[in-house]
């Protein structure tokens, strides 16, 4: 028996219990709103989201090709309609999830207005739009089941039982829009107490997926801007395991942390590590400092010394009262992170990389695989890479180190339109394509995003619409750019007023009050002439 007809008889048991003052409710309207309402709370999301994400991880464990992907999502309605685009082009939402980028949160979301990436935006808003994406996965869930619902009742006017029967088997096997989401806690908003209080509430909104970095919070930057700040692993372990109390106090038990390490791109501190005996943690990122020696006699007012092997060592110490790392030590601080997460709590690593190189990646993975074998990745495929020439000059390089012929080519210059049509570029853009796969193979790369394609689309179609609306294309500009478009290749929202809720809303006025209902579905809905 079907959840929908189970429904139907536990509300028909009730209207037997509680009598004629329930003659009024139809036990199957009352089980179409059940329906299109499964997942009642936050907590209902990420328990179900997490044994998803923990099933996909194990798949990957067993083939490399199994990746995961994710595109980042600053509206619900962006993220609504990736999913209906997504069931509408490959008829289901398998290993496809959402992203939620702090960057974007800051750019697009904040009270203040645009902000840079660096955690000055109302913390609550992280949590804010993990609901607001929920809430429009979950009404687009609501909206295909009454379409299906209404199919079913035409089929029944109509006494068609084979068309009612093909209804009611979509409507039994209905797949769900609600899928995981990878949401960005960037450095913790503050000490341990802070992220595990702004942990709680982005689970409660549905978070099944908690990214967090090692940056310190009040200096945070984007992963792909200069100046970032580390801190010790015991503080970054502390916020780790503030994440997985959060989860396991909330019952999301198999909860998911993804810990992201800066350190390839940081090359500063504000703290030096408290250290107990050579060699522990806090002595390992010790070791990574700029330091020289000197002696009781070298030392100036206010220095700051460390004591290793007898020797006295004075930490390069900036006028920001920050602290410099050796350069060249990045990959290897990069890689006690990362082993040092996996063994203290975290799921999943993200390495913020300088640029999308395969082997760059792989060889990190490899270092960290030979202590935690199955190490694995969140990878931003990101818009701030310029991946047309990042991958034109690693042909290049390729290709020079073959002995192939580049006289024909300028290194400096690849990004021209000039070389478009060129092998070069061919070869480039058949690499570019192959990137995900690729890394997932051999990069251990576990699931592939794109932090923040939907801000650029949105600038990108508002530019296009722009251009040829307010200039000489007229409403034409409009028409063809956007609505013959829409309607040609079935975008959803060509119906506004049905994706806005307008046919639930005539479903549940004629629940409601039958024959009196006021709909707005009539004949002279202009709607009707996208039909």
């Amino acid at each position: 028996m079907s959840t929908l007809n189970k429904d139907i008889e536990t509300v028909a048991a009730l209207k037997e219990t509680y009598g004629s003052a329930w003659n009024a409710i139809n036990p199957e309207y009352a089980a179409r709103m059940r329906a299109q309402n499964k997942f009642k709370t936050g907590l209902d999301i990420a328990k179900y989201t997490a044994a998803i994400m923990r099933k996909d991880m194990e798949r990957y464990d067993n083939d490399s090709s199994q990746y995961t992907q994710s595109l980042g999502c600053w509206h619900g309605f962006i993220g609504q309609q990736k999913l209906i685009s997504i069931k509408k082009h490959f008829n289901s939402t398998d290993r496809k999830y959402l992203y939620l980028s702090g960057w974007m949160v800051a750019a697009l979301r904040s009270e203040f207005g645009p902000l840079p990436d660096q955690s000055m935006h109302e913390k609550t808003s992280v949590a804010s739009l993990i609901e607001e994406l929920y809430t429009f996965l979950r009404q687009a869930d609501a909206r295909e089941l009454g379409g299906l619902f209404r199919e079913v009742d035409a089929a029944r006017k109509a006494g068609d039982s084979a068309a009612e029967a093909a209804a009611q088997e979509k409507i039994d096997n209905h797949i769900t829009h609600v899928v995981p989401i990878i949401a960005d806690i960037d450095a913790g908003f503050g000490n341990a107490e802070a992220t595990y209080l702004m942990a709680k509430q982005m689970i409660e909104a549905g978070a099944c997926c908690i990214q967090i970095e090692n940056q310190v919070s009040d200096e945070k930057q984007c992963g792909h801007q200069d100046g970032k700040v580390t801190v010790p692993h015991e503080d970054f372990l502390a916020k780790i395991r503030a994440v997985r109390y959060a989860f396991l106090e909330l019952g999301v038990d198999d909860g998911v942390i993804v810990a992201r390490t800066d350190s390839l791109g940081a090359g500063l501190t504000k703290q030096i590590a408290v250290t107990n005996k050579p060699g522990d943690l806090g002595d390992q990122y010790n070791s990574f400092l700029d330091c020289e020696e000197v002696s009781p006699a070298d030392m100036k007012n206010g220095d700051v010394v460390l004591n290793r092997d007898g020797k006295l060592l004075r930490p390069k110490r900036l006028p920001s009262n920050l602290f410099q790392f050796r350069a060249g030590t990045g990959e290897d601080r990069c890689v006690l992170d990362c082993i040092t997460s996996l063994q203290n709590g975290a799921d999943l690593l993200w390495i913020e990389t300088e640029k999308p190189h395969v082997g760059q990646i792989g060889g990190m993975v490899n270092r960290i695989r030979e202590v935690i074998p199955n190490a694995k990745l969140v990878y931003n495929n990101s818009p701030s890479f310029n991946w047309t020439l990042n991958f034109r000059q690693q042909v290049f390089d390729a290709w020079a180190e073959e002995g192939k012929d580049l006289s024909a080519y300028n290194r400096d210059n690849l990004m021209s339109v000039e070389y478009d049509e060129s092998e070069l570029s061919a070869e480039a853009d058949r690499r570019i394509q192959s990137f995900q796969a690729d890394a997932a193979r051999e990069a251990g790369i576990f699931h592939h995003l794109i932090t923040l394609p939907t801000y650029h689309t949105a600038a990108l179609s508002t530019d296009n619409l722009a251009k040829e609306y307010f200039g000489e294309q007229g409403m034409l500009g409009y028409v063809a750019g956007v609505q013959r478009k829409e309607i040609r290749q079935g975008i959803a929202c060509v119906k506004h007023q049905n994706m806005a809720g307008s046919d639930m809303g005539d479903d549940h006025k004629e629940y409601f009050a039958g024959e009196a209902a006021l709909k707005a579905a009539g004949e002279d809905n202009t709607m009707n002439q996208f039909g």
